[in-house]
C-alpha cells in the first residue's frame, strides 16, 4: 500500500485504526510494517497500538480530543473536569481528558495529549449524550449534572460545602432539577448531598448576585 492510498481509505476519519486497512486482500503484517515506517517518517501518529491518526499535513481535520478519547477507551464517555469545562462550568482549562467507563483504569499521553479513563460501576453508566463538536466529529460526553456527580463519586472528601465552593461552578449553566434527578437515580447517598449543596450554593450565589 502506498501513501496516496491510506489517504484514500481514510478519507475524512480523523482517527483510524488499522482494521480499516486490513479490506480485502491487505497483508496485515505488511500493513503494520508499512505503518511503523510512516510512524516513523512523521507521516501518522501512532495514539496506542493500532490507532493512528494522519500528521498534520495530511489530515483534513485535526482529532477532537473528546473524540480521541472515545477511541482509546472503548465504551466510555468524557466526563469530570474535561466536560464541566466544555461546558464553562468551571473556568479552568482541562490539562488531561478523563473518561469513564466499566473497564479498568487507564492512561495514555500521546502526541495529542494526555488522556485517562476512570472506573465507574456499571450502575452508573449513563447521562451521557453524544455531541456534534464540529468539523463533523461527534463524541459521548457526560450531560454537565452527570460530569459533577462523577467527579464527586471519584472524588474523595468532595460531598462539602468547602469542595463543591472551590470547584467555583457557573451555577446558571447547571440543571438543578436534573441534578436532583440523576442523584437519586444513582441511589448513592454521598452524591445526595452534593445535588443538596449545589442547590444551596446555588441559592446563595443568586442571593449575592441580587444585591
Amino acid at each position: 500500500m502506498d501513501f496516496q492510498r491510506l489517504l484514500t481509505l481514510v478519507g475524512d476519519e480523523p482517527i483510524f485504526e488499522t482494521g480499516l486497512l486490513l479490506a480485502g486482500e491487505a497483508d496485515p503484517a505488511m500493513t503494520r510494517v508499512q505503518l511503523a515506517r510512516w510512524a516513523r517518517s512523521g507521516r501518522v501518529v501512532a495514539l496506542r497500538r493500532g490507532l493512528y491518526t494522519l500528521a498534520a499535513p495530511y489530515r483534513r481535520a485535526a482529532p477532537h480530543p473528546f473524540v480521541v478519547a472515545n477511541r482509546l477507551a472503548a465504551g466510555s464517555y468524557v466526563s469530570l473536569q474535561a466536560a464541566l469545562a466544555h461546558y464553562g462550568l468551571i473556568p479552568e482549562y482541562a490539562a488531561v481528558t478523563t473518561s469513564v467507563g466499566t473497564g479498568r483504569p487507564m492512561q495514555w499521553s500521546t502526541p495529542l495529549g494526555d488522556y485517562t479513563l476512570r472506573h465507574i460501576a456499571p450502575d452508573l453508566l449513563w447521562g451521557y449524550a453524544r455531541l456534534e463538536l464540529g468539523a463533523g466529529q461527534w463524541a459521548y460526553v457526560a450531560q454537565p449534572e452527570k460530569a459533577l456527580l462523577d467527579l464527586a463519586h471519584l472524588t474523595p472528601e468532595s460531598d462539602s460545602r468547602e469542595y463543591l465552593a472551590e470547584l467555583r461552578l457557573d451555577w446558571e449553566r447547571l440543571d438543578l432539577t436534573r441534578l436532583d434527578q440523576y442523584a437519586e437515580r444513582a441511589a448513592r447517598p454521598k452524591l445526595k448531598r452534593v445535588a443538596r449543596l449545589a442547590r444551596e450554593l446555588a441559592q446563595a450565589a443568586e442571593e449575592y448576585v441580587a444585591l
